[in-house]
């Protein structure tokens, strides 16, 4: 619960420091005064948007921090999920923004996010202001109030993720029916593309090694003609000239013939003996390379044929190479077999989808059954809530019908019906309900629902439009009950019959100064309050009579 709250150059206030207490507490003010810009201080600390119009005038900056109490709350886990100093009692969320617009936020001296703050602020406070009553006609706010009542937390999560699962089933079953028919209005072009591409027998290097001998049979005659001359030159022609091999040979027996004169000799005739033998091992492999290369027309022509549908496939697919041809290949392979097996595919896809739809439907019968459960509570114990509130004969009724298919919420459709007579007919509550009567069935909703939900402070902003007298006093007190047990109830009201009922009175007000306007709050004393409420029963100028009435109104017994 709010323990205390500081403000400094938010809108019309230049400084504020104020502390709170647990129980019912009550805020008054003449219009204008300021109790709007109390809500939209504490909205900051929310997590709502911060605008630099907010700032005073005249100021740099504004600064807002809030102390609270969660002791006893169970509010660990959020401290320690994102890692934030928490002592399990006391919480400091400051909100800080400078007139060039930069925001900055604190929980508990600690730098934080903005969604942070909203995490945090959706356990910690409900503000119930009264365009709010017009959630009373939308069916998810109905809906949330039989799931709050049915304590089906664990159940909605494991609906939810057997939710989420079946539809992303659904959407990989109807990707692969729009892929598989995309592929099917394409198969004789895939077939084809595949064949031709299979009939260029593609292997890796096969380019390359095609392309040699092309360019070896292009050139056979003449590559024919330098090998038979060079082995010519080596072994010479015995009737008119010495090949090379023979002239070395002579030139060993020279050596040979002076090796006892000359020493050196001898090595020389050994170094020109390694020669002959590396020369006639080149004139033996020159042999070989004649009789291996041959002209041969029909092996050329089916190699250019090759490289030539080579090379269109290159062009025709937009690729530069044979291992971007060969992925095409293996591609339209995979493509044509997707095709072959797409029943089989389909009918498992198909059989995935029932067993997720299966798992929904099972977790939506039992979320159906807590709700209907509960649906039945929240009727008779609405009945017993707005008796007392001026509607005797009221009906109420919470008809929860069956969708055909699954949403994100289940299968259940919620409508309040009500009736403020007997024997009129029950109907949707937005379409017959009254201002007055709206506002006092969402008081009961939220009586009921705080008496369901560890929520530490209930704010409730005029929820009182539309009534006053004997029913006011009675939400007065209907909220009093709430403050019970150490929660913390705050209502901004006009009507002193709720005023009195408070345990705590704040008092809202304007003051003009040499600097201009400025909103403060105060807590008021008993003496003030009955001046306060007297204001508020005769207007300005106080009566003796008002003054009276007040000292009575703070008599008013404190239970329904």
């Amino acid at each position: 619960m709010i323990r205390s709250l500081s403000i400094q150059n938010y809108a019309l206030i230049a400084a504020l420091d104020i502390r709170f207490h647990s129980g019912f507490s009550v805020i008054t003010g003449e219009t204008g005064a300021g109790k709007s810009i109390l809500l939209g201080a504490i909205g900051l600390l929310l997590g709502q948007r911060a605008e630099t119009r907010m700032i005073k005038a005249g100021a740099s900056r504004c600064v807002i921090e809030a102390e609270f109490d969660l002791t006893g709350y169970g509010m660990e886990p959020f401290f320690e999920r994102h890692e934030l100093d928490f002592d399990g009692h006391a919480c400091i969320i400051r909100r800080e923004l400078t007139a060039t617009g930069k925001s900055r936020a604190f929980i508990n001296d600690t730098p934080a996010q903005v969604s942070q703050l909203r995490e945090l602020g959706d356990q910690l406070i409900d503000i119930h202001s009264q365009h709010q009553n017009l959630l009373l006609a939308n069916e998810d706010f109905q809906l949330s109030v039989l799931d709050i009542i049915a304590h089906n937390d664990s159940e909605r999560t494991a609906y939810a993720k057997a939710f989420d699962n079946y539809q992303q089933v659904c959407r990989q079953l109807k990707e692969a029916e729009q892929q598989i028919a995309r592929i099917h209005d394409d198969e004789d072009f895939i077939r084809f593309q595949l064949q031709q591409l299979q009939e260029l027998d593609l292997e890796e290097g096969r380019q390359e090694e095609l392309e040699q001998e092309a360019q070896l049979l292009e050139h056979a005659e003449d590559i024919h003609s330098a090998l038979w001359s060079a082995s010519n030159l080596m072994q010479g022609d015995d009737r008119t000239s010495m090949g090379v091999v023979s002239a070395l040979h002579e030139a060993q027996r020279q050596l040979d013939s002076i090796a006892s004169l000359l020493p050196s000799a001898e090595e020389l005739s050994a170094r020109l003996d390694s020669c002959i033998i590396e020369l006639k091992d080149i004139q033996s492999e020159l042999d070989s390379e004649v009789d291996c290369v041959d002209d041969d027309p029909d092996r050329l022509e089916k190699i250019n044929e090759w490289l030539s549908a080579f090379y269109a496939a290159l062009k025709k697919h937009h690729v530069s190479d044979e291992a971007a041809l060969m992925d095409l290949e293996r591609q339209y392979g995979e493509q044509l077999e997707q095709i072959d097996n797409s029943d089989d595919q389909l009918q498992q896809l198909q059989q995935q989808r029932k067993q997720a739809y299966d798992t929904v439907m099972t977790h939506a019968r039992k979320l159906s059954k807590q709700r209907q459960q509960a649906a039945r509570q929240v009727e008779s114990q609405l009945r017993e809530r707005l008796a007392p509130l001026g509607i005797p004969n009221v009906q109420f009724s919470v008809e929860v019908s069956q969708r055909k298919e699954p949403t994100a919420n289940g299968l259940d459709q919620v409508n309040f019906l009500f009736s403020a007579n007997k024997n009129s007919p029950l109907q949707r509550i937005a379409d017959v309900a009254s201002g007055g009567e709206i506002a006092r069935v969402m008081l009961s909703l939220k009586a009921m629902i705080s008496g369901a939900v560890q929520l530490p402070t209930i704010i409730f902003d005029e929820i009182d439009t539309g009534v006053s007298g004997q029913i006011a006093e009675r939400m007065a007190l209907m909220m009093r009950e709430m403050g019970d047990g150490g929660r913390q109830v705050i209502s901004i009201t006009h009507l002193p019959q709720i005023a009195a009922i408070g345990q705590h009175h704040y008092r809202v007000y304007k003051q003009d100064d040499a600097e201009g306007t400025t909103s403060h709050i105060e807590e008021l004393d008993t003496e003030q309050r009955v001046n306060e409420l007297a204001h508020m029963l005769s207007g300005a100028a106080l009566t003796e009579a008002a003054i009276q009435n007040a000292r009575a109104l703070l008599q008013t017994p404190t239970k329904l």
